[in-house]
């Protein structure tokens, strides 16, 4: 058995060396299924990143009408969709949305 590990040693320390680097590299923390978990997380940071800088510009402009140039437009589409005021002569419906 000894004769027979030493005339095939080169054999055996291949095939644990391909064992060995092909599990790391397939797993672990720099592993190829990690690299994919952190690629998919990326791209979900990078979707949320838009979605909520394309949030602040739109608060931002909301702000921009409601301090520096004052938009009676505006503060009269928040007035009525905040206290359902109206005009004269002016019948407001509210809708409830159905949640099922």
């Amino acid at each position: 058995m000894l004769r027979l590990i030493k005339r095939n040693y080169f054999l055996l320390i291949s095939v644990f060396l391909i064992l060995y680097f092909g599990f790391n590299l397939l797993s672990g923390e720099r592993g190829l299924f990690s690299y994919i978990e952190k690629k998919e997380l990326l791209s979900n940071l990078k979707k949320e990143e838009l979605s909520l800088t394309s949030k602040i510009s739109d608060l931002d402009h909301k702000n921009s009408l409601l301090s520096t140039n004052l938009d009676l437009d505006y503060i009269e589409t928040l007035i009525r969709k905040r206290f359902l005021f109206g005009k004269e002569r002016e019948t407001i419906y509210i809708i409830k949305k159905d949640e099922n």
